[in-house]
């Protein structure tokens, strides 16, 4: 994973960058998730979030974090693997991984310009957004109607591998 490799830093790597791009005027955009089971929504969340701003980093859950918000046998794929798969996007620019259940100590690190969330969120109902405001940033909703997710998508399948419709 040449490329991919190139894309994840730590946080506080992520933070100097983005400290960086901000003198030299331009926009940083932070998105993030759990990215488990990849899927067309995901890739139009992180294309949305790219077009808020100059710079997208994206902050991946790591496996513990996915456990204790969605439960046992979760995550599907590993962080490693989740983590290549959303680096290998030409919109995303870094990727960091973080531990707690919420993004508010990454926004408090990085100071983003933007905060991404999808359209299962409104501006009033991303738990963040406080956070967001606090740093002088602002949250932006994007990516298309939230009509797809990974436990939809298992639910699928596993109801095509029982022969049920």
């Amino acid at each position: 994973m040449p490329d991919c490799a190139v894309k994840l830093c730590s946080v506080a790597d992520a933070a100097r960058e983005i400290e960086e791009l901000r003198l030299q005027g331009r926009e940083t955009v932070l998105a993030n998730g759990a990215f488990d089971l990849f899927h067309v929504g995901h890739v139009r969340y992180l294309q949305g979030a790219r077009a808020q701003g100059d710079f997208l980093v994206v902050a991946v859950n790591s496996d513990e974090s996915v456990r204790r918000l969605k439960g046992a046998g979760r995550p599907f794929l590993p962080a490693r693997d989740r983590i290549e798969i959303v680096a290998a996007l030409e919109c995303v620019d870094r990727v960091v991984v973080f531990e707690e259940s919420n993004v508010e100590g990454v926004l408090r690190t990085l100071r983003p310009n933007v905060h991404a969330k999808g359209t299962d969120y409104t501006e009033a109902s991303v738990p963040e957004r406080a956070v967001t405001a606090e740093i002088g940033g602002r949250t932006a909703i994007v990516g298309d109607p939230k009509d797809h997710s990974s436990t939809a998508l298992l639910e699928r399948i596993l109801a095509s591998a029982r022969g049920s419709p």
